[in-house]
C-alpha cells in the first residue's frame, strides 16, 4: 500500500446570485486539475452538452469565455468534492473525500432552483440537495469514461435540467 498520496485540492466554484441551475460533478481529473480548468480532457463531452443546451458553441470558445457565458445563462459549475486523494482520474480511485461546503449555497444562490449531477459519484448527493428544496437530476456522467450511451441519448438526458417545475418530479434520476 501507497503512502506517498497527495492531497488534491479541487477548482474554484462558479457560481453568482443569478444561476438558477447548479451543475455538480464530483471532483475534477488529472487533466482538468493540471490545466486548472473545468473539464479539460478533450474527450470529456461536458462543454458539448451544456452547449447545445444553451444553443452556443461553447466547445469552441476559449475556456476564458465559456464560464461568463455559463453564468450568463444562469448556470453554475462545482464539484461535490473540494479535496481527495487519487491517483489517476476515476473516481473509483478517489480515496479520503472532503466534500465541500454547501451551508451558504442559499445566501451565495439565491436564485438555484436546480442542481444537476455530472454522473453516479457526484449523484450520491441529490438526497442532501433535494432535501434542502432544490430540484435535483442526476445525469449521464460527460466523461469519456462512460461512453455506454450516444452523445444524443446523453444530451436527451441532459435537457431535464432546463425543465420547469411545473410536472416535474422534485428528484429524478436518468442514468
Amino acid at each position: 500500500m501507497s503512502t506517498d498520496s497527495t492531497l488534491l485540492t479541487g477548482l474554484a466554484p462558479v457560481l453568482d446570485t443569478h444561476i438558477r441551475i447548479l451543475i455538480l460533478g464530483s471532483f475534477p481529473g488529472a487533466q482538468s486539475l493540471a490545466a486548472a480548468q473545468y473539464y479539460a480532457h478533450p474527450r470529456n463531452q461536458f462543454w458539448k452538452l451544456v452547449g447545445a443546451l444553451v444553443d452556443e458553441e461553447l466547445y469552441a470558445m476559449p475556456y476564458a469565455e465559456r464560464l461568463p457565458r455559463l453564468l450568463a445563462h444562469g448556470i453554475g459549475l462545482w464539484d461535490v468534492l473540494g479535496a481527495c486523494e487519487r491517483e489517476g482520474s476515476l473516481d473509483s480511485a478517489i480515496r479520503k473525500p472532503a466534500a465541500n461546503d454547501f451551508a451558504r449555497l442559499h445566501i451565495l444562490c439565491p436564485a438555484l432552483e436546480t442542481v444537476g449531477f455530472n454522473g453516479q459519484a457526484s449523484g450520491k448527493f441529490a438526497p442532501q440537495f433535494a432535501a434542502n428544496g432544490y430540484r435535483t437530476v442526476v445525469l449521464p456522467s460527460s466523461s469519456p469514461a462512460h461512453m455506454a450511451m450516444s452523445f444524443e441519448q446523453k444530451l436527451a438526458a441532459w435537457r431535464q435540467l432546463l425543465a420547469q417545475d411545473a410536472g416535474v418530479p422534485a428528484q429524478g434520476s436518468l442514468l
